[in-house]
């Protein structure tokens, strides 16, 4: 396999000898005169942004001296599993975690995974972040160990440096035009679009072929974006909103960036986030040919496809050799596997001899399991459900249950990612009931709770309505009891 066949890397080069079989297709990009009227409008749209399980954790809560504070970034409690958290953190950005693993062990409803996502959300969005269940791993189509070696490699990224010949402005026109359809019918297709920049220096309109309008609407460009689109290749890639529109919405929403200094048109670095696993894809596709036979084959090709461990050590080659040249950088990243006790030995086998490897993620793992027969052995008991072996290379972070004060104050702040209000009372009764039960069972009864107050005209959550809710829907320990006390029940 030769250099230039890594595309993404060797995408933006051609060469007329023929070495190069993968050439990027070339637009059409044409600028128009300012002197002619043209319409901007803003249209931006608002949604209501869906709350998830773990909305309200913004990141590990740790002051400058990476000391915990109790009620700290949707956190509380767990000072010492954070601060943890916050060690390893530092190391991975020092890059002397690469290869290690960490264990987050500890009892349901204890912040295993709302700390794996804290931590993802500390090394910022350049950082590749890949979690997965431990059962993700089984399918029918690719072999476990595959699919394992694929999350490893999604969770390696690599920042390529690029000196591209672009255009990057605010966009303050977007005009697709249409033409009448070739094929007749009554049908109108785009001819072009119609795009209108500006920079700190000046403005310029122009004139993209009609595939670039595609580009443009998959980055969903809006009048009032940032973007900037290559010359050559006419990739429209979106940086953000401009600043001058940072007063109309949610600054959370919202990435808001300065108006692009320079010209409209100009020479820019620019930097390419990829994964080792986008350019194993890139690379194991059918290349060249465009007889039938070559089309049929890459059009009939599985989507689900096992990469060759060859093909992964000729890309490790290039990509080190990229390293080496200063083109390129080498990003480890985190891979988090949830329920590891669900992995079985032929997996952890496999998992030690990929964190030996010169190019590994750092690799967080989680159980709430004790001492648990390995799976796929019928004799061999260890801790969390993790052979001996691999147990003597964790890095080990404890997370404790918590008490009744902190269940209600983690209450308090998800009633208020929620957009809803719990009287103090109500708040109380949650409390006691998330230390009988669960703080995932408590947690779960808000909504309902919610929609029982909306019901009566209300918006203050009372206690008769986490009653009602408690009522309506039972926790495990009443339905083991009801499943134990009450015959023929299934």
């Amino acid at each position: 396999m030769k250099d230039p066949d890594i595309k993404i890397l060797k995408a933006h080069k051609t060469k007329e000898s023929g070495t190069y079989n993968y050439i990027e297709r070339m637009v059409t990009i044409t600028e128009v005169n300012n002197d002619s009227n043209s319409n901007s409008a803003s249209a931006s749209s608002g949604s209501a942004a869906r709350t998830a399980a773990h909305t309200h954790i913004k990141g590990l809560g740790l002051d400058e001296t990476g000391v915990a504070k109790n009620v700290e970034g949707g956190f509380v409690g767990q000072i010492e599993a954070r601060e943890a958290c916050g060690v390893i953190v530092d190391l991975i950005k020092a890059k002397k975690m690469s290869g290690r693993a960490i264990l987050l062990a500890g009892g349901p409803s204890t912040g295993k995974t709302a700390l794996a996502l804290a931590i993802s959300q500390e090394l910022g969005p350049k950082v590749p972040f890949c979690p997965l269940v431990g059962s993700e791993l089984y399918s029918v189509e690719v072999k476990k160990t595959e699919a394992l070696m694929e999350n490893f490699r999604r969770a390696i990224g690599l920042r390529i440096k690029e000196t591209k010949e672009v255009y990057e402005g605010e966009v303050t026109e977007l005009t697709p035009e249409d033409a009448e359809n070739p094929l007749g019918g009554y049908g109108k297709t785009i001819s072009h679009v119609v795009v209108g920049l500006k920079s700190a220096k000046g403005s310029k309109t122009l004139r993209l072929d009609p595939s670039i309008y595609e580009s443009i609407q998959k980055e969903k460009v809006n009048v009032g974006d940032v973007i900037y689109i290559e010359a050559n290749t006419g990739a429209v890639k979106r940086v953000g909103r401009s600043d001058a529109y940072a007063t109309e919405f949610d600054l959370e929403t919202e990435e808001y960036v300065p108006l692009p200094k320079g010209e409209v048109h100009k020479k820019k670095e620019i930097v390419q986030d990829v994964t080792l696993h986008d350019l194993d894809i890139a690379n194991s596709r059918p290349q060249g040919g465009q007889d039938v036979v070559s089309m049929m084959g890459q059009l009939l090709k599985p989507k689900k496809t096992e990469i060759t461990e060859k093909l992964r050590q000729e890309v490790n080659k290039v990509v080190a050799k990229y390293i080496d040249q200063g083109v390129a950088e080498l990003v480890p990243g985190v891979l988090f596997i949830d329920e590891v006790n669900m992995l079985d030995i032929e997996i952890f086998t496999y998992l030690n001899r990929a964190l030996e490897s010169n190019i590994a993620p750092v690799v967080v793992l989680a159980s709430n399991r004790g001492m648990t027969t390995v799976r796929g052995t019928e004799d061999v008991v260890s801790p969390h459900g993790v052979p001996p072996d691999l147990i003597d290379r964790l890095l080990i972070v404890r997370t404790l249950p918590y008490n009744k004060e902190e269940i209600r104050s983690i209450i308090e702040r998800r009633a208020k990612v929620e957009n809803l209000d719990v009287v103090p009372e109500s708040l109380d009764l949650l409390a006691t009931l998330g230390t009988e039960t669960s703080l995932r069972y408590v947690l779960q009864l808000l909504s309902p709770a919610g929609i029982l107050a909306d019901t009566a005209g209300r918006k203050e959550i009372l206690v008769s309505d986490i009653e009602e809710a408690k009522f309506l829907f039972l926790d495990a320990k009443r339905s083991t009891k009801i499943l134990e006390t009450t015959a023929n029940y299934l």
